[in-house]
């Protein structure tokens, strides 16, 4: 079994926006992972990325998603369906995730398989949480990547079972590096 990176981006600083990071932090709190799983923490960046993923066969991108669809809205996009090019935003940050995969894509390293699970956010304003209606999808979106993880062939050892924390969770500040 090949390399899986699991990604989670945004900005804590911009409310929903950083609900990639939450969500990676849940499941990084939560659960044991096998050593080809990866957890990473690409906050805001783009191409700094390439070094941590070049080299993985599947990945699974937790963001927050521009849709045309009320806010709290799961939204899933795999392969093709995610935009690659210049022209056509995906999440609240832009340009980042695009970059990033239009370089692979230069660079001849794109994953076999990416998907991406996000949400659509309520609020960008600065704070550190999530809006209620964000927060209330977290349990939600992290099922949904555990569903996608075991649909790979992974099977996530839950180190104590995860809170239901759902609004009222307050996550860290910053998660830091990737590691």
């Amino acid at each position: 079994m090949g390399d899986i990176a699991i990604l989670g981006l945004g900005n804590t600083l911009l409310s929903d926006e950083g609900v990639g990071v939450h969500a990676l932090e849940r499941l990084r709190a939560g659960y044991a992972f096998p050593a080809h799983v990866r957890l990473l923490d690409g906050g805001t960046k783009d191409i700094e990325l390439i070094g941590w993923l070049e080299d993985v066969d599947r990945l699974l991108v937790l963001d927050a998603v521009a849709a045309n669809k009320p806010p709290g809205t799961l939204v899933r996009l795999a392969d093709d369906d995610i935009p690659s090019h210049p022209g056509l935003a995906l999440s609240p940050h832009q340009m980042g995730l695009r970059d990033l995969l239009a370089t692979m894509e230069l660079l001849d390293c794109v994953p076999a398989e990416i998907v991406l699970w996000g949400v659509v956010p309520a609020s960008l304003e600065t704070s550190v949480g999530l809006s209620p209606v964000v927060g209330a999808q977290m349990d939600a979106l992290v099922d949904r990547a555990l569903v996608e993880l075991r649909r790979w062939g992974v099977e996530p050892r839950p180190l104590k079972t995860p809170g239901r924390r759902g609004t009222e969770w307050q996550p860290s500040v910053m998660a830091g590096e990737p590691k």
